[in-house]
């Protein structure tokens, strides 16, 4: 009994969470669907990719896909780089102030994106960064979150692996990125996987630093399906669902590294 009263609350959890994103769906795959007022009509109405096919066509909504590939894989692969060397050198050198900079650091984490808002907004005026990809990706090339996961999880790593190889003549540039690098590739899937995702998505600063239809990301430019007076919803729903394939493929691709990597470090002797 206990067993599929368990089964049945999952389905419950899965039903809940998975639920907006079969809305999405069958909204998108209809033909003005504001016109329904019940979700009957709307189920038993007829289906159309009509949708899917203007919203690619139109508003240059190619452009914004390939503005947003772009700055995630961008910001995605420095956080990997940076957060990584950064984690290693506190976790593993006698950096002077390290308790200083890790305070620091767990410092950034409980301040509102809002604060900085308006100082790096003048800051990339300042560099006349703003409509370029500069204002898009390097401010964001490094994570505070990133570097305090990546500095504990090889803080709890052996390091009679790296004395090991340097005993054997290993430089130290081969034991960052052949011996230690490779043993975080859990925690580094993981990070990647974060930064991508929060990029992906992110809305207000490509928002704020973005005035020209050249640079704007996905959510920016589905933001404009919603008008004054009425909402695109069928536009709205198809743009949002094409959005969300590569951070499905993503996840679906690397689901057993994600997993992995958060669980990695639970148990221990």
């Amino acid at each position: 009994m206990k067993k599929y009263s368990t089964l049945l609350f999952l389905f419950l959890v899965a039903f809940v969470m998975m639920f907006p994103m079969a809305w999405m769906l069958l909204v998108s795959l209809k033909q003005n669907p504001e016109q329904f007022n019940t979700f009957k009509d709307t189920l038993l109405s007829p289906f159309t990719f009509a949708n899917y096919t203007e919203t690619l066509v139109s508003d240059a909504f190619d452009r914004y896909f390939l503005n947003s590939i772009l700055v995630a894989i961008a910001v995605t692969s420095g956080n990997v780089l940076f957060c990584y060397l950064s984690g290693y050198a506190l976790a593993r050198k006698n950096v002077f102030g390290s308790k200083i900079i890790m305070a620091s650091i767990l410092g950034v984490l409980i301040i509102p994106q809002q604060v900085i808002m308006i100082p790096l907004y003048r800051m990339m005026v300042e560099f006349h960064w703003i409509n370029s990809y500069l204002a898009l990706i390097v401010p964001w090339l490094v994570s505070p979150f990133g570097i305090f996961l990546v500095k504990q999880f090889i803080a709890g790593l052996p390091q009679e692996i790296e004395s090991a190889a340097r005993l054997d003549g290993a430089s130290e540039w081969y034991v960052v990125f052949r011996i230690v690098m490779p043993l975080c590739k859990p925690v580094l899937t993981v990070l990647a996987i974060y930064i991508f995702m929060a990029n992906w998505n992110s809305f207000l600063y490509p928002f704020l630093f973005t005035n020209d239809a050249e640079y704007r990301t996905v959510p920016v430019g589905l933001a404009f399906y919603i008008g004054k007076q009425s909402i695109d919803w069928g536009h709205l729903m198809a743009g949002a669902s094409i959005s969300a394939l590569p951070v499905l493929v993503a996840f679906t691709l690397f689901q057993r590294q994600i997993i992995s990597g958060l669980t990695a470090g639970a148990l221990k002797e």
